[in-house]
C-alpha cells in the first residue's frame, strides 16, 4: 500500500494551508489537532493521528480536555512531547474561556456564573467544589476551588467558605461543583448542603444566591429550578 503523506496533498486540503487561505473556523477538529501534532510518522499523517486521539476521546472535546498525558500517549505515534502540546493547547482553551466569564463586571443571572464555574470544573474526573464571592453589586471579587473529592462525591466546609467571604467583604456567594457521570440533577446531599451554607451564610448577613451543577459542558442552577 503506497503511504500519503500531508505533504502529497492537494494545497487547498492541508490544514495549515487550509488555515491561512480560510481561516480557522474552516478546519475540522482534526484538522487543527494535526496542526498541534505537526508531523505525522512513516505511517499515517498528522491528521491520521489527529483522528486516532479524537476517536480515544469519542469525538468529543470535552472528553478530550479530560485525558491525561499517559491516555493521549496511548496513541501510537504520540509520544511526550506532542501529548504536553495538545494539553497545553486544552489548558490554553479553558483558560481563555475563564477569563471570558471574569471580564463580566457583575453577575447578571446563572449563565454568566456558569461561564466562570464551568472552565474550572467541567473537565474534570473527580467532584470538585469553587465558590464566587460577590459584593453586593453582584461583581465577583474572587473565585476559587474549596475543595476536591472522588468520583461520586466531595465535601465541602462550611466554616471555611464563609471565613473565606469575610476575609474578601462578600456580601454574597454562588456555589458549584461538578458531576463526572454527566447527571446534572442535584442529590439529596447536594440540597442538604445548600440547605445548611444558605442558613449559616444567613446569620453573618450573606447571601446564598446559588448552587450550580456543573456536568461537562451543561449545567443546572438550583436557583432558576427554585431548590433555594
Amino acid at each position: 500500500m503506497q503511504l500519503t503523506g500531508i505533504k502529497n496533498w492537494a494545497e487547498d486540503e492541508r490544514p495549515r494551508e487550509k488555515m491561512l487561505q480560510k481561516g480557522s473556523a474552516s478546519l475540522s477538529d482534526a484538522e487543527l489537532l494535526a496542526i498541534l501534532i505537526s508531523s505525522g510518522t512513516r505511517e499515517k499523517s498528522a491528521l491520521d493521528l489527529a483522528r486516532e486521539v479524537l476517536w480515544l476521546a469519542e469525538n468529543n472535546l470535552q472528553v478530550l480536555g479530560r485525558l491525561s498525558l499517559a491516555e493521549l500517549k496511548k496513541t501510537k505515534g504520540i509520544g511526550e512531547a506532542r501529548a504536553i502540546t495538545i494539553a497545553a493547547a486544552l489548558e490554553l482553551g479553558r483558560r481563555r474561556q475563564l477569563s471570558a466569564g471574569m471580564e463580566r463586571p457583575v453577575i447578571t443571572g446563572s449563565e454568566a456564573a456558569a461561564e466562570i464555574a464551568m472552565p474550572l470544573l467541567g473537565d474534570l474526573n473527580h467532584e470538585a467544589f469553587c465558590v464566587l464571592y460577590l459584593n453586593q453589586a453582584n461583581k465577583v471579587l474572587r473565585h476559587e476551588i474549596v475543595s476536591n473529592g472522588g468520583m461520586t462525591g466531595v465535601i465541602a466546609d462550611i466554616r471555611l467558605i464563609l471565613k473565606n467571604a469575610l476575609l474578601q467583604n462578600a456580601n454574597q456567594l454562588i456555589i458549584a461543583h461538578n458531576h463526572p457521570s454527566g447527571n446534572k440533577q442535584p442529590s439529596a446531599a447536594d440540597k442538604e448542603l445548600t440547605r445548611k451554607l444558605k442558613e449559616s451564610a444567613a446569620l453573618m448577613d450573606i447571601r446564598l444566591l446559588d448552587h450550580l451543577i456543573i456536568a461537562g459542558n451543561d449545567y443546572l442552577s438550583m436557583a432558576d429550578e427554585g431548590i433555594i
